[in-house]
């Protein structure tokens, strides 16, 4: 294009362009109270859809199908209202039938629609089918909707100061994370619980831009569970409570039971109290106070109108069952099962340690140890030793997960694959290295091979997996530290490694005399090598105290999961 045609185009664009707001992702917030699709057009006056439910009557945390139907349309927004008061917020919460063709909008029991079926033609609160709670006041409409008219609620206060623990263990039941941490700092997790009189008060704190939650449970699973959450929504603390049915978003519940609500926002942290009552028998879902649960503490994120999302690593979970009304107690948690700790653990052990020392042994030390021990080379005894070692703590390791998830882990992504891949080449190794061919056999060569690639692979494969599980919700190692640290490692093994190389070429190179265009070797390779075992040895030695630094590194962390 030239000059003048691209000056005269760049000015047509700027003079002729109006400003447009767009809704990427389909959510219009401004539309929740009026139902109005922000399209500069006027509704039709007379609908053409109907909405539909299959229960006309629900009880607190019921399910209820919803259904609008109709001629063809391109976007709908229902919303479900307080019959009795039509100009309210919306009530309730939706569960999607179809999340790739619809999504949840949070605006915050009669319904009502608005239907899209093109850009200027459209219906706004087309009202739907009344649905009530059985031996409730008989419906009433307000002839007008006034100030006084409006369903009054629990009030909310705002906490001044920060929680703290000079209680704990003396006067009330706490859970801290770290263990002994004050509930004011900003790595602190902390709950409480104290009793007086037939109620508890209940404070929550925690870092988090989103949520916290604690959930009571009668075993270390996710389900059947009673939640309770504090909400960062808008800068404002919403205080709710869910039944947990299982591995699902809960549905928060529309009343709870819950008094003397505060919430504090600072530095980062959501702190919020409650009380309620030790028991709630009018409440579907609220577990009795007075009995024994594991607890589970929990933080995520939360978009914009309050929708939370999974928490994105494992909920911190009580060692036993505790009775938070009974003696008070301060107690921990840990947010990794045992059994995965100990699977941790031993792949550690395994592959950063006895495999990497054993494969620098049999590479580099046959020279420097040759001498027999039972039948057997030093360097080869020492080198079998460590790689059935090493089968031994991966077949250990291997078990545990599948005892913890009773199966296969459907959550788990590449890492349990890719596990079982490196299981099945560290017992394929020692079975074929029973099988070897004698030192000059034509197919020894064949088996050196073989030998080495697959032992390289399952190392190669082992890094990658580790790699992957650090990151597993069920371990989740401090990020990115572990995968630094991870690559320090390797950087190390590495690096030996290649000194090594450079040491065992340097050797060879001094006993080459060149004479007369041609090269006289004056020691065999054997003898040669032998020359610098104790640099070998020292190197080893470094290697090796720089395996445990790694090795211990890593299991302390995992200690303080």
């Amino acid at each position: 294009m030239e000059p003048p045609v691209l000056a005269f185009t760049l000015w047509i664009f700027a003079f002729l362009s109006v400003p447009a707001a767009g809704y990427p992702n389909g959510k219009v917030r401004e539309a929740c109270s009026s139902m109005m699709p922000r399209h500069e057009h006027s509704p039709q006056p007379s609908p053409e859809h109907t909405i539909s439910v299959n229960e006309t009557e629900f009880r607190p945390g019921d399910h209820i199908k919803v259904s609008l139907s109709g001629p063809v349309f391109e976007g709908f927004f229902i919303q479900a209202r307080n019959a009795e008061n039509l100009a309210g917020p919306a009530v309730g919460s939706f569960m999607l039938a179809e999340e790739r063709i619809s999504q949840l909008l949070t605006c915050g029991l009669c319904r009502h629609a608005t239907v899209v079926e093109k850009y200027k033609i459209f219906w706004v609160k087309i009202p739907g089918p009344v649905i009530s709670q059985p031996n409730a006041p008989p419906l009433t409409t307000p002839t007008s909707i006034t100030p006084e008219t409006l369903p009054t609620s629990q009030p909310v206060f705002h906490l001044t100061k920060s929680f703290n623990a000079s209680g704990c263990g003396i006067t009330k039941f706490c859970i801290r994370n770290p263990p002994k941490c004050d509930p004011g700092t900003a790595y602190c997790f902390f709950l409480s619980f104290k009793q007086n009189n037939h109620s508890v008060l209940i404070e929550m704190s925690g870092p988090s831009e989103g949520y916290i939650a604690f959930a009571l449970s009668h075993d270390q699973w996710m389900g059947d569970d009673d939640a309770y959450l504090c909400i960062n929504e808008d800068h404002r603390i919403n205080v709710n409570t869910a039944y947990l049915s299982g591995r699902i978003p809960p549905v928060l519940d529309s009343e709870n039971g819950l008094e003397d609500i505060s919430w504090r926002l600072a530095d980062g942290l959501v702190q919020c109290s409650f009380r309620r009552n030790l028991r709630l028998p009018s409440y579907k879902g609220r577990f009795n106070l007075d009995a024994n649960y594991y607890i589970f503490l929990a933080d995520g994120e939360a978009s914009e109108g309050g929708l939370i999302h999974k928490h994105h690593r494992q909920p911190l979970i009580t060692n036993g069952m505790y009775n938070v009304t009974d003696s008070p107690k301060d107690v921990g948690g840990s947010r990794s099962p045992l059994l995965l700790k100990l699977h941790a653990s031993l792949m550690f052990v395994a592959w950063m340690t006895t495999v990497s020392i054993g494969v620098i042994v049999a590479r580099f030390f046959k020279p420097v140890w040759p001498h027999s021990l039972f039948g057997k080379e030093i360097w080869f005894q020492v080198h079998r030793m460590l790689m059935l070692t090493t089968v031994l703590l991966t077949s250990v390791a291997f078990i545990l997960p599948f005892i913890y998830r009773g199966g296969w882990s459907k959550w788990a992504g590449f890492h349990p694959y890719l596990g079982c891949t490196v299981m099945a080449l560290a017992i394929f190794q020692p079975l074929m290295a029973g099988f070897r061919p004698p030192p000059h056999a034509p197919r020894r060569q064949v088996f050196n091979w073989v030998h080495w690639s697959t032992g390289t692979t399952a190392r190669i494969l082992a890094v990658v997996t580790m790699f992957l599980g650090m990151d597993l919700p069920a371990l989740n190692l401090p990020d990115p530290w572990d995968t630094y640290t991870m690559i320090g490692f390797v950087a190390w093994h590495v690096g030996i490694d290649i000194l090594l190389e450079i040491h065992s070429y340097c050797l060879i190179r001094k006993v080459e005399v060149i004479d007369e265009d041609r090269i006289q070797i004056l020691q065999s390779l054997t003898s040669a090598e032998a020359e610098g075992h104790t640099f070998k040895e020292i190197v080893l030695t470094i290697y090796i105290c720089g395996n445990i630094a790694f090795l211990i590194t890593f299991l302390a962390a995992i200690h303080q999961l």
